[in-house]
């Protein structure tokens, strides 16, 4: 099938047409959806952050033109149906988006369980500037209050109340229905980007009715009194939230397109790669030159280890290529220098050969070791050498920019004390001065190095999501174990410490918790966690090792998958992301029936102003979503001070609830009657 890159670029640029990524459906520019008209809808979109990647190879092999009409469930398995609610409230609450997840999703773990269960607090979105909504969610705090579905309330139709957010977990949150006090059982996780979680308002914007909980629909006799005691200046989550999200998911890195990537097979060189799949900013990347199967690596579009076709030959770096002319092959387009992360310009960075200092050990990520410069390269580029132990061709030199954090100067793990990895034949106690002198080499100047201090807000303790990068394609359950200024050590847990990585707080390889749910990606539960019994009796699958994934370069160490040890347990509280557009603020309230007449004939007046209030602000929501214009400056959250008066006109629903669980029970009775005969 041909891809829907190659077919865009069929299409002449006069014609301002677009091919949908998703679909591959071509039409008129101006009405694909979004800024960036990738995609012909927002089913696509959605559909494309959450499915596209674990889909992807059997939509590319099916012989159906209409990829909308493929189930992404595989042949042979009956798509259960997922209901909000089952007549009895159960426990924990589980949001319908939550347990689609589960469908899609081979990992079945549960954070809000396991951040509760082990007492620990995870690393704030802003803290990843790499990361979706990472300007946006600092504001996101305990107390604001959102519109999500109501899972307690025996209507066939969906409703939906007003919750608090009582604790923030990276993308996920803890919420509690408006109404239970301090009654913490009825709380439940879920991602704020679910399709089931809105700002307050949407509902009224949609046409939509907020019920209160079944369990406490009896607790107060006036619930919109109730809610504008509750809402008087509180916050919500910003109006296009929801549009935000889904921006944030765009990546100028399309399928086809061209780089240069590090071999993972000799580390001191570079291949051509071509881009396979991206998801949530992290390429599937697939050597040009080889015919074998499932030879790909994984990298972020932020890592250091990519660049734009040519950087070897203007640096002076070693490449394998099939042919001198690889730098432009027909149907492919190579990928811009400017998608790439930006180094700091240097005329000279000052680095001789043979110079003496301390890096991080690529091939063994745990350890900070003696290193050589071996190599002086164009642009501040540098080759490194890992003393006592690189090859005799150089094959495991490293690239680094004179700039990276990954490099340090001579003393640097003594000033902060973290243990040396020295030379087999190296004697102790160590001392660098009689190193030098052993070695007849020089330490590299301090003032060569990055002593750019960034602050940040990581704490030893705090649990994320991190990139195995001895297995860039593996996403595992990390803990911040250590901080030395802006240098972080990861441990995964489950895993020994010599399984630990130090990376930059920068690193474009570690994420929030929940960033796989939010883009789709399956990540690796804790090797140690114990199995427990599935709820809904959906049976998790061992991932398989796929042969071109780890690096193949000569280790110092064996390094286990984390795939090989998962546990075969499924979690009751797993989340599938999607992302749903919302709008302005109005809010309609449906109240219970507590057998008296509540109307009176200023309600009815009321309804008439706020009825064309509604009419107004739902135009003007059409016209924000057809434009999905985005205001860069991070947003404020909505106060809700004003809106508040706008609850007391909101009675028109409460014919429509009433009518609606009479027939309910009327049904029950029936079927009842019916067992009994």
């Amino acid at each position: 099938m041909e891809s829907p890159t190659k077919k865009a670029a069929n299409v002449s640029d006069k014609e301002e047409t677009a091919t949908c990524e998703f679909c591959g459906k071509v039409g008129s520019k101006k009405s694909f959806y979004s800024t960036t008209k990738r995609f012909c809808g927002p089913s696509c979109s959605h559909s494309y952050s959450a499915r596209h990647r674990k889909y992807f190879r059997e939509r590319e092999t099916s012989s159906s033109p209409n990829l909308h009409t493929e189930s992404p469930i595989k042949s042979g398995t009956k798509k259960r149906k997922l209901s909000y609610y089952s007549g009895a409230l159960t426990l924990p609450l589980v949001l319908p988006s939550e347990m689609e997840r589960r469908e899609i999703s081979s990992s079945g773990f549960d954070w809000g369980k396991y951040l509760i269960d082990h007492g620990c607090q995870a690393c704030p979105v802003h803290l990843f500037p790499h990361a979706q909504m990472a300007l946006h969610w600092a504001e996101i705090d305990d107390g604001v209050k959102v519109e999500v579905l109501n899972l307690d309330c025996p209507v066939p139709t969906k409703v939906y109340w007003i919750a608090q957010v009582a604790r923030v977990a990276g993308y996920k949150a803890l919420l509690r229905y408006e109404g239970f006090g301090d009654e913490e059982k009825y709380d439940f996780w879920c991602n704020l980007c679910t399709h089931d979680v809105h700002a307050v308002g949407w509902c009224a914007t949609m046409g939509k009715p907020l019920v209160p909980p079944k369990t406490i629909q009896f607790k107060y006799s006036n619930w919109k009194n109730f809610l504008v005691q509750r809402l008087t200046g509180s916050k919500t989550l910003p109006n296009d939230f929801q549009q935000r999200v889904v921006q944030s998911l765009d990546c100028p890195f399309l399928v086809n397109m061209r780089l240069e990537v590090m071999d993972k097979t000799q580390i001191s060189r570079m291949r051509i790669g071509i881009v396979e799949e991206v998801v949530g900013g992290r390429l599937k990347l697939r050597y040009e030159d080889s015919d074998e199967a499932n030879d790909d690596f994984w990298c972020h579009a932020g890592s250091p280890v990519i660049h734009n076709v040519g950087w070897s030959e203007k640096v002076g770096h070693r490449i394998l290529v099939a042919s001198k002319d690889y730098k432009n092959v027909p149907g492919y387009k190579n990928c811009k220098p400017e998608y790439f992360t930006s180094v700091k310009q240097v005329k000279t960075c000052g680095f001789k050969v043979g110079m003496k200092l301390e890096a991080i050990d690529p091939l063994n990520l745990s350890c900070i070791c003696i290193a050589t410069v071996k190599k002086v390269l164009k642009n501040g580029y540098v080759m490194i050498g890992i003393d006592g132990s690189e090859a005799a061709d150089g094959t495991d030199w490293f690239c680094y920019h004179c700039s990276s954090p990954s490099i340090f100067p001579v003393g640097f793990c003594d000033t902060n004390d973290i243990n040396l990895a020295l030379p087999k034949d190296c004697k102790e106690p160590f001392s660098w001065e009689e190193y030098l002198k052993e070695t007849g080499s020089e330490a590299a100047p301090v003032n060569l190095f990055n002593r750019e201090k960034i602050p940040h807000g990581f704490v030893p303790g705090m649990k994320l999501e991190a990139v195995d990068l001895m297995e860039p394609r593996l996403i595992c359950v990390a803990t911040v174990a250590r901080v030395v200024g802006r240098l972080l050590r990861i441990h995964f847990d489950g895993w020994e410490n010599d399984y630990d990585q130090w990376v930059d707080s920068q690193s474009p390889d570690i994420y929030p918790v929940g960033w796989c749910e939010l883009v789709g990606y399956d990540l690796q539960p804790p090797a140690n966690l114990k199995a427990i019994p599935s709820s809904d009796g959906l049976a998790l699958k061992k991932k398989p090792k796929l042969k071109g994934q780890t690096f193949t370069g000569k280790k110092k160490r064996k390094r286990f998958s984390v795939t090989g040890k998962k546990p075969a347990f499924q979690s009751e509280n797993q989340s599938n992301v999607q992302t749903t557009k919302n709008g302005d603020m109005e809010m309609k309230v449906a109240e219970p029936d507590f057998g008296t007449d509540n109307a009176s004939s200023n309600d009815d007046t009321n309804n008439s102003s706020v009825d064309k209030s509604l009419q107004e602000n739902a135009e003007e929501v059409i016209k924000q979503e057809d434009s999905m214009q985005v205001d860069p400056a991070p947003p404020e959250l909505t106060d809700l001070t004003e809106a508040c008066p706008s609850l007391e006109s909101l009675d028109d629903s409460l014919v429509e609830m009433k009518e609606a669980r009479e027939q309910t029970e009327a049904s029950n009775e029936s079927d009842a009657d019916l067992t009994v005969t």
